[in-house]
């Protein structure tokens, strides 16, 4: 590697080791902060003291975690990936199992802006995600829909209702898809 594609390109091991350098200040921020888990450069935090994240979890670059109202409430279980740019938003309470992927640029929001005056937002129902889910690139998950323990969202899908334990969805709106079977850990479609 010569000096100037050093100097240009990003390092994550360096971006890595910084944000878990920061760690101690944010933890006491955060509701509570698992041993183990890192943020790395997020794009914003708002509502920490509302914001609980267990041990081993993973936040990427450019997260959005955001809490607004006295009934908000984030809560990430242990050894949960949270990709690049994800965007979890809650007025009414989000809950991410343990062991969950969601992959870069998710969107889990139980927030939407008023029909008569569009700068106010009001809550759409509590969130739900079950323990070892996947959620492919770009999904979006809107509040009052529960994904079930082992599920998985295909990518770019727009989860508007419940994914039951074990099934696979995908689609705008999400639709169960019923001849996805699972075979030794994988999906085939």
């Amino acid at each position: 590697m010569n000096v100037a594609q050093f100097l240009v390109e990003k390092r994550a091991g360096l971006r890595f080791h910084i944000a878990r350098a920061t760690m101690p200040v944010l933890r006491r921020a955060f509701a509570h902060i698992g041993h183990g888990t890192v943020i790395i450069r997020p794009l914003l935090l708002q509502g920490v003291p509302r914001i609980s994240i267990a041990d081993r979890v993973l936040i990427r670059d450019g997260a959005w975690l955001a809490t607004e109202g006295d009934h908000s409430s984030l809560s990430i279980g242990a050894d949960t990936y949270v990709g690049h740019r994800c965007h979890l938003h809650s007025i009414d309470p989000v809950s991410i199992g343990r062991g969950c992927v969601l992959a870069d640029n998710v969107m889990v929001s139980t927030t939407d802006h008023g029909r008569e005056d569009r700068h106010t937002v009001r809550g759409t129902g509590p969130i739900i995600i079950g323990d070892h889910v996947f959620l492919g690139q770009n999904v979006v998950v809107l509040g009052g829909v529960t994904i079930g323990d082992g599920a998985t969202v295909a990518a770019g899908a727009v989860v508007v209702r419940d994914v039951p334990a074990g099934a696979v969805a995908g689609g705008v709106p999400a639709r169960i898809i019923p001849s996805a079977t699972r075979t030794e850990g994988r999906q085939q479609l």
